[in-house]
């Protein structure tokens, strides 16, 4: 299993095998290790171990004298349990997930919703397969397993002009096929979930417990950073899965009613963003760990104790990602075989939209984790800064531009940058000479404001003609302050700013969005090590470049196009931070 360094949250996709073609490629297979435990029909072998294996002592040395590599490019149980299926005669059906366009001969192409009949997988990367007369390579990742692998091919959806599938062939099917369909997706769901349970049982007893006995090896800090949150998930998931037993009929599993246990959990399923957050720090700190010898020796050794499959750590970490990925996947299979009259329908429909919408809010969340490192550096490039940090309340550059403010008493105008972030208007004063250089000046707080629009010609508190502006009323102290853009659409972009931001709090407090002090701490002193001392705090023009590089990031030729992706839609309205950024004077010489 590879884990990425970075995602946007899944279905996951691995990288290629080879530079531009896997033909020529050393298939590498699942491979068991010497000592591992049997695996027959899905359960462990429980005596596999008992007559090699001693104490977790003598384990543990065993490992530290051998020269056993730790981390390989083997894949896993249900790679080789595809493979076996093949050699037995038997005929696996793979659904393409995404396009995969390809001017190779040797690749195979496809569009989503294809039908693969998947031929060789010994690769855990590229798979051979073929569609009608045509084969060919094509990657493992573009794919997924058909759950009903009996299905016949001509009662498979068939694809009608615009892309929609035909209804008439999709509910025409025999009413005894569909509901033999449905049964093995509700089989797939309730299985998967008792497979999982095991897996983070076996992660927080197999190894969390045991790094615990060893405070000489590991910090709880460390532990927290390579593991997360995932007991807090196992605690979920667990209730989880009893109340989707509870919902399961065994004699008629057709007739089960599932939907209804996703909607109940929709809201504690969003811990799985916190972990998903993590992740890569996690891999990172795994990846620190494992060039010590004794780190690998040990983890080892609490997989063979645990009698885990064959995958390393960072495999297994990857595990509850991929989890919360296959939620959607798996109800839109579902829905697909539930009839309208089923009283299951309208829970099944309401529960894959509930699922999309925690995929989306994760990856939201995991947008707004990095932008606060960039408002970090934002703020450690402005000179003179007064009072709190603006992370202590903000997570969000809403919008940002050049107003005049007009200020009591003489109605004086001043030419500022302003900066509205969630819960606050920060104002800034260009330098005379160096205009990248920004001079702090104050703020407001937008969570006192209200924001109103001002007709152009004389305004009566301030006495004077203006155009183009609007004003800022505080409700506690009357104090108002008035501003005026330099044309018409830019005051037009900052009235819906403001309604953009009063939106983005009252979202955060509905989804209980919030910035732990340990990320905000971290975030100022990251941006305050990359300052060095002596120089000015400008943002420089090749800073700008290495920002727009950042935001315009260019993907290696040989990945297949869809390598970068999230889970729940294939495409998403891109951060306005950059945007906003990327217009401001001060980043231009």
């Amino acid at each position: 299993i590879t884990s990425p360094v970075a995602f946007d949250i899944l279905p996951l996709k691995l990288h290629p095998f080879s530079q531009s073609t896997p033909t020529g490629l050393d298939c590498v297979g699942w491979k068991r290790r010497v000592s591992a435990p049997v695996i027959t029909d899905g359960a462990l072998d429980k005596t596999a171990l008992t007559d090699d294996v001693g104490s977790e002592e003598d384990l543990y040395e065993d490992f530290r004298g051998s020269n056993h590599r730790y981390g390989h490019a083997g894949g896993g149980g249900e790679q080789l349990a595809i493979n076996e299926l093949i050699s037995d005669g038997s005929v696996v059906y793979a659904e393409a997930l995404w396009d995969h366009v390809t001017m190779d001969d040797q690749e195979l192409g496809f569009k989503a919703g294809d039908v693969i009949e998947v031929m060789d997988a010994t690769n855990k990367e590229w798979w051979w397969g073929r569609i009608l007369d045509s084969e060919g390579w094509f990657p493992a990742s573009f794919v997924r397993l058909r759950v009903n692998q009996d299905e016949p091919m001509e009662d498979y959806p068939l694809k009608v002009e615009g892309g929609k599938e035909d209804d008439s062939r999709r509910f025409g099917m025999g009413q005894t096929t569909k509901d033999q369909m449905r049964t093995n997706v509700i089989n797939e769901i309730i299985s998967t979930e008792r497979d999982y349970i095991k897996h983070l049982k076996d992660i927080c007893e197999g190894y969390i417990k045991q790094c615990r006995k060893r405070a000489d090896m590991f910090t709880e800090e460390q532990l927290k950073t390579i593991f997360g949150n995932i007991e807090d998930i196992y605690r979920c998931q667990k209730k989880f899965v009893k109340a989707l037993e509870k919902k399961f009929n065994k004699d008629h599993p057709h007739l089960s009613e599932v939907g209804s246990c996703f909607l109940e959990y929709q809201t504690e399923f969003q811990i799985y963003s916190e972990y998903c957050n993590n992740h890569p720090n996690a891999c990172m700190e795994l990846s620190r760990l494992t060039k010590v010898n004794k780190y690998v020796y040990f983890f080892e050794a609490c997989r063979l104790l645990q009698k885990m499959i064959d995958i390393s750590l960072d495999g297994f970490l990857l595990t509850p990602v991929q989890k919360i990925c296959k939620y959607p996947l798996q109800l839109a299979e579902l829905l697909k075989y539930t009839n309208p009259q089923h009283r299951d329908f309208k829970d099944v429909e309401a529960a894959l939209n509930a699922m999309k919408n925690v995929a989306r809010l994760i990856n939201e969340r995991k947008r707004r984790l990095e932008n606060i490192d960039k408002i970090a550096q934002w703020q450690s490039s402005i000179e003179d800064w007064e009072g709190e940090d603006v992370l202590v309340r903000s997570s969000e550059l809403i919008y940002s531009g050049e107003l005049a403010k007009i200020s009591h008493p003489q109605a004086k105008s001043q030419q500022r940058m302003f900066f509205l972030f969630d819960h606050q208007l920060v104002c800034c004063k260009k330098d005379l000479l160096r205009r990248d250089i920004l001079y702090y000046k104050s703020r407001i707080n937008m969570d006192d404001m209200e924001i109103l629009d001002v007709e152009d010609g004389k305004d009566k508190d301030f006495n004077i003609s203006v155009k183009n502006a609007f004003k800022l009323h505080c409700r506690d102290t009357e104090e108002v302050h008035l501003f005026c853009a330099k044309k018409p659409e830019q005051k037009q972009r900052w009235l819906k700013a403001f309604e953009n931001e009063r939106r983005q709090v009252q979202l955060d407090q509905e989804t209980g969005f919030s910035i732990t002090e340990v990320q905000k701490k971290q975030a100022m002193l990251n941006a305050s090590k990359q300052h060095h001392a002596g120089k000015p705090k400008a943002v420089t023009r090749p800073y700008y470049d290495f920002l727009m590089r950042q935001k315009h990031p260019t993907l290696p030729s040989t990945l297949p196009q869809q390598q970068v992706f999230m889970l729940a839609e294939p495409k998403r309205k891109p951060s306005n931070f950059w945007q906003n950024i990327s217009r401001l004077t001060p980043f231009r010489k």
